[in-house]
């Protein structure tokens, strides 16, 4: 392996030196300027747009944001492409323009889970621009690209592929950092998201529509490098870009410790919740880098979640679904396969029917009187897009697989919220209902996914990883990788072991100095 590393060393906790990052990812990892002339445009273009950037430790504890900034932030819509809705991305808004104490979040009640343990789900779609957690993981991508200079605004279109948020994410960012965003995703998304994009884009041609839909990742990958061949194309590649999974170690991760700790305090005297488990459907595998550090801090299972009809971890299978906003068929690249413990399936039947439940006064209805679900929950229940509730029923199947009980908490999180699929549930309706939803329709796809016998069916859908399971995920994505996008194999390999995810950890420190050196360049007061 060291004759594709990389002399490229990062800081790690408190200074500790990390070891060197494989060649192949340096670029992506450098904490120093590597192109002084593309950072010298940078500060010109910021000097000129009033562009100033947030650092990590700031997304990550809001309360250090300079007071300057929040007093003109009160002025600013929160989704507007102002640029100082750079400081509204991280998990601390409430929805409105303002700032909470503890992200907002719902501890999904027995009735509605079928579990005794109590799970925890923080809600995405307070996220400034594109009401969806997606706009961090942008932001996280691009942000060392354009300190270090890589990224020139004057120069490169931002090329985000995606299946739908990431894409929205990366365009709002890069409006915002004067820059032109180019967004490659599946045609079949949700009318919402292409509603969105075309609010955003001025040059239609900056919308790419691949075909298939969710799980047809590698059409997007195909169009990508047939853009990549323009040198002007800076493709931010979710799925490839380690900065997507330590944004969400860093940011994501202390929301979830934060709301954790929160809980803790609350408990009736004389307990103490075990934070047992943090559930993600794999997607990227962006968010699941939360789960890292939660085990990092709390020894907690990590979870990865995947379509039934598109089976890759647990069956090596292919297929479609609905679940929209977890691409598959293939293991990203930022997956720490050999870090997670659980694998579980879920069917979009399941998202699809609990959506329409979700959001239709028969639904709701049904939940009340059949689950005897309470007026606050029901409130809560638009605040779920399809692979929020993915993420939520997986983490119900898992805390029962796992046998957890009341002290026992399970963290995940909702993407998105149902606004983005309002055109889908009318598509359901008309295809699989005759365009009207009853009470008994609902009570049958409750009994269906949210009874402790629904579970109880889906329990076969479940792995609980070994080392040998581990290895065979891991394995998989050699294909994509290696054979399709030219990984040399010894970087790679290079991610098995744990010492190359812990390099990582200390990269946001070296960020944040390389952002202040940037803001004092660019040195804009907010007065």
């Amino acid at each position: 392996m060291a004759n594709h590393m990389s002399s490229l060393q990062a800081s790690g906790p408190n200074g500790a030196p990390a070891a060197a990052f494989p060649a192949s990812y340096s670029a992506q990892l450098a904490t120093e300027v590597t192109d002084p002339q593309g950072r010298a445009h940078v500060v010109e273009r910021f000097r000129e747009q009033g562009i100033r950037l947030p650092t990590f430790a700031e997304l990550t504890d809001p309360t250090l944001i300079d007071p300057d900034v929040d007093t003109a932030l009160a002025d600013i819509d929160h989704d507007f492409a102002d640029p100082l809705n750079l400081f509204r991305v991280h998990w601390f808004n409430d929805g409105a323009g303002g700032r909470t104490d503890v992200p907002e979040h719902v501890v999904l009640p027995s009735e509605l889970t079928g579990t005794p343990a109590k799970v925890v789900v923080l809600f995405g779609n307070r996220f400034p621009m594109i009401g969806a957690h997606k706009v961090l993981a942008a932001y996280s991508c691009l942000a060392p690209r354009v300190v270090s200079g890589q990224f020139d605004p004057t120069r490169h279109r931002a090329v985000w592929p995606s299946t739908g948020n990431y894409a929205r994410g990366g365009v709002a960012i890069s409006r915002i950092m004067a820059c032109r965003g180019v967004a490659v995703l599946p045609e079949n998304m949700s009318r919402e998201r292409f509603e969105w994009l075309e609010r955003w884009i001025a040059d239609p041609a900056d919308v790419i529509r691949t075909p298939g839909s969710e799980s047809n990742v590698k059409e997007i990958y195909d169009a990508c490098a047939e853009l990549q061949q323009d040198p002007g194309n800076f493709i931010l590649n979710q799925f490839s870009e380690f900065s997507n999974h330590i944004g969400h170690y860093e940011v994501t991760g202390a929301a979830l410790l934060a709301v954790f700790e929160h809980l803790q305090q609350g408990a009736p005297a004389g307990s103490e919740l075990n934070l047992a488990a943090f559930v993600a459907a794999s997607g990227s595998a962006g968010t699941l880098g939360a789960g890292d550090r939660l085990k990092d801090a709390h020894g907690a299972q990590i979870v990865a979640v995947e379509a039934l009809e598109c089976p890759t971890m647990l069956y090596n299978g292919y297929g479609e679904h609905n679940i929209q906003g977890i691409g598959d068929k293939h293991i990203p690249l930022i997956h720490n396969v050999m870090n997670t413990d659980v694998i579980v399936g879920v069917s979009d039947r399941a998202t699809d029917g609990l959506g329409l439940v979700f959001n239709t006064e028969a639904g709701r209805d049904a939940l009340r009187e059949h689950l005897g679900a309470a007026s606050w929950v029901l409130d809560e229940l638009g605040h779920f897009g399809y692979s929020s509730i993915c993420n939520s029923l997986a983490a119900a199947r898992a805390a029962n697989e796992l046998g957890l009980g009341p002290d026992d908490v399970v963290m995940t999180v909702a993407t998105d919220g149902f606004e983005m699929y309002f055109s889908e549930r009318e598509r359901h309706l008309a295809e699989r209902h005759g365009g009207s939803f009853d009470a008994g329709a609902a009570r049958g796809i409750i009994e269906r996914h949210l009874t402790p016998e629904a579970h109880s069916d889906d329990a076969p859908h479940i792995e609980v990883l070994s080392d040998r399971g581990r290895d065979r995920i891991f394995n998989l994505g050699y294909y994509t990788w290696v054979e399709q996008q030219g990984v040399p194999l010894d970087d790679f390999e290079a991610r098995r072991d744990q010492a190359f995810w812990g390099s990582l950890r200390g990269l946001p420190q070296l960020w944040d100095d390389m952002i202040s050196d940037l803001n004092d360049e660019v040195a804009l007061t907010f007065v």
